[in-house]
Order: structure tokens, then C-alpha cells, then sequence
């Protein structure tokens, strides 16, 4: 097989040629799954909005499937991927997109702002496109949301479970704080959901694609972001508890409590409500007046 013209590196026949060419063997602790359906691969790309003014990061990019698709709809395409012995690899099947550069590093301990200045500063917009491993992606994510990158979209395949948990509303009982940040800093949009069966080796979860549409800036506008959060994961502290007791548990004492009633009835927030049930900008009025006290 010649390693440099593979077309469409997806197909399952070709990946399985790949993968016994270089005598790769899959890390169960790299959660690696590659993606093995053209179709789901056209539709990632395409709801990253992309075209050859606009730059495209992805994280974890295999033997790169993902990588080359990206790299016909995007003018530049910067890959980072963990995994040493994919290096070679990646370098062989992507010799021909001169638009290309793979990277060899851990996206939480790299610095992206450089990356980003270094690898896109001709690119109008970027987008990080990614089929990520499941057992780091909320980390990820919010590394990617917390560090001010110049993001347009966060295109990323993911746990299912964990994507119903990011588009979740008040009241449901994936509604968390996982939700709350990442709808603070973005628009969430379920793109579709993927069956275990297109993927090699097959994961033992359903994934599904998600769309995060960076948002000019954040939905609420709060006096301290960092002290925000907090009021939100120590209000889902315990899920069963109401948010007075969560707030007593987990932020402040009991000797605290008649203030705290006070202050979440001046915010038109009943002490007995559950954290799930607070809207984000509810808990956006609670901790500006929480931040005072």
C-alpha cells in the first residue's frame, strides 16, 4: 500500500491497512477510538463552518481521518496529538497537505495563545475540531473556554452523556454545573448522535457531536467569574439537597443561614428550591450579592 496517496483514510479497509502497515497497537489509557465513517467525518467539518480564510486546531487527531478532511475545507489545519508513535504515522499519511502541521504534545500543559499566534495569525477565525478521548474531555474543554483563546467554534465528537449534560436546560436531571459554565461562554448545539459500531476499536458508550458557538461574551455578566462558579458547584453539591443547605455545606457555615435566607429571598430565589431547578441568570444575581457579603 502507498501511505502517501490514501484518498480517504476513514474507510474502514483502509484504516485496518494502516494500522497493520505501522504495527499500531491501540492504548486503552489513551482512550484512542478511530473514527471509521466518511459521513459522520463530512458532517463534523461541516458544522465547524469552515473555509480557507479560517484555521482549524484539532486535539487528538489519530491516524488522521479527521485531519484530512479538514484539511480540503479549512486553510490551515494544526494537529496535537499525545501519542508518540503517531507522529511518523500522521507525518507519512499527510506528506501531501502542505496546509498541515502536527504537533506533538499534551493540549492541557501546551500554550495554546502562542500556538494560536504562532500556527493561525493569517486565519480570520479558528475552530478546534476534534474526535477527543472521553476520560479528558470536560477538562479540555473548559481549558479551551477558560484560557480567552480566539475560538469561533468548538466542534467536538464526545460521550453522549456528557454532550445531553452541556445542552441541558433547568429542571432536567443532566442540568449541572457543567452546564451552567459551558453555556455561560457559549451557544450549545447537539449535532448529532453516533452509534459505538463506527468506530475501531468500538467504545463501550454512544457518542455524539457537539457544536460550541463561542459567544462574543459570556450570556451573564457577573462581578467575579471565579467566585460565580463556585456559588454554582457548591449549589449541585448534593443534588438532593436544597440550595440553602448546599450553600451552608459547601461555601459558607451554619452560622450563616439566616443571612443566606435572606440574601436568596432578595434575589427572588426560595431557600427550599434544589440548585438544579436556578437558571444562569439566577445564579449570576446570587453570587454578585454573595460576592458583597
Amino acid at each position: 500500500m502507498d501511505n502517501i496517496r490514501i484518498d480517504k483514510i476513514s474507510l474502514p479497509k483502509n484504516t485496518k491497512e494502516i494500522i497493520k502497515k505501522y504495527g499500531f497497537s491501540f492504548k486503552k489509557s489513551l482512550g484512542q477510538n478511530f473514527l471509521i465513517d466518511q459521513n459522520i467525518l463530512e458532517k463534523i467539518v461541516n458544522a465547524a463552518e469552515l473555509d480557507q480564510s479560517k484555521g482549524a486546531l484539532e486535539i487528538g487527531p489519530g491516524i488522521g481521518a479527521l485531519t484530512q478532511s479538514l484539511a480540503h475545507s479549512a486553510g490551515k489545519v494544526t494537529a496535537i496529538e499525545l501519542d508518540q508513535r503517531l507522529i511518523p504515522i500522521l507525518n507519512d499519511l499527510l506528506q501531501p497537505y502542505d496546509n498541515v502541521e502536527v504537533i506533538h504534545g499534551d493540549v492541557l500543559k501546551l500554550d495554546l495563545n502562542s500556538i494560536f499566534k504562532e500556527h493561525f495569525r493569517d486565519q480570520t477565525e479558528i475552530s478546534v475540531v476534534a474526535n477527543l478521548p472521553y476520560y479528558v474531555t470536560t477538562p479540555i474543554i473548559m481549558a479551551l473556554l477558560e484560557k480567552q483563546l480566539p475560538i469561533e467554534n468548538i466542534v467536538v465528537m464526545i460521550q453522549k452523556e456528557v454532550a445531553e449534560r452541556m445542552v441541558a436546560s433547568p429542571g432536567r436531571k443532566d442540568y449541572g454545573s457543567l452546564s451552567i459554565a459551558v453555556q455561560y461562554y457559549c451557544e450549545p448545539e447537539m449535532v448529532l448522535t453516533v452509534p459505538n459500531t463506527v468506530f475501531i476499536p468500538q467504545p463501550n458508550v454512544d457518542s455524539a457531536v457537539i457544536r460550541l458557538k463561542r459567544r462574543k461574551k459570556p450570556i451573564v455578566q457577573v462581578e467575579d467569574s471565579v467566585f460565580f462558579f463556585k456559588v454554582v458547584q457548591a449549589s449541585f453539591g448534593q443534588r438532593r439537597k436544597t440550595i440553602i443547605n448546599n450553600l451552608i455545606s459547601n461555601l459558607f457555615t451554619k452560622d450563616d443561614k439566616q443571612k443566606l435566607i435572606s440574601i436568596l429571598q432578595s434575589c427572588d430565589i426560595d431557600p427550599s428550591r434544589r440548585g438544579e431547578t436556578l437558571n444562569i441568570e439566577e445564579y449570576a444575581r446570587l453570587s454578585n450579592v454573595l460576592l458583597k457579603v
